[in-house]
């Protein structure tokens, strides 16, 4: 990787409100859906409670002081021993980082973060016909096949 390629990887505290908002941007650029990351983003209490939330876990990739990729991931603690499950929930890096080791580096930190929490696993989903995901997935782990159900809590308020 040559010196201009470099980034460092950073997890958000409630002071980085303005990193989130380029992470969200990221996630919204690289899902094509600008509106749901960006179209009704939450207020900055909300915003300062969810970063320093033990359970909440955002990673940026930052190169140069702007945010080129990122991960948002829960701990889910577990109730039948005393240990933790991560759940990748987003995971993107822009267009012109790809393939440069971005996400494979913040997996890598999420693993450090995971084992020092207590994890045990992390897990992620890919959807299908996402091969640039499932092949990095598949670099990294064991693939499961699973069915995904949404269930509506209230008619109307899928979204």
């Amino acid at each position: 990787m040559s010196p201009s390629d470099q980034f460092s990887i950073q997890q958000l505290r409630g002071q980085d409100i303005g990193l989130m908002h380029g992470l969200l941007a990221v996630f919204g650029d690289a899902f094509n859906d600008p509106d749901t990351y960006g179209g009704k983003r939450p207020g900055k209490n909300y915003m300062v409670r969810l970063l320093d939330s033990e359970t909440f876990i955002a990673l940026a990739a930052l190169r140069h002081g702007e945010v080129i990729g990122g991960l948002a991931a829960y701990e889910l603690k577990k109730f039948e021993q005393e240990r933790s499950e991560i759940y990748i929930y987003d995971l993107a890096v822009s267009a012109a980082h790809r393939r440069k080791g971005v996400a494979t580096a913040l997996i890598a930190e999420l693993k450090r973060m995971a084992a020092a929490r207590g994890g045990y696993v992390i897990f992620v989903q890919a959807d299908h016909g996402d091969d640039p995901a499932i092949a990095l997935y598949s670099k990294l782990g064991v693939r499961e096949d699973v069915l995904h159900f949404d269930i509506q809590v209230a008619p109307g308020r899928a979204s």
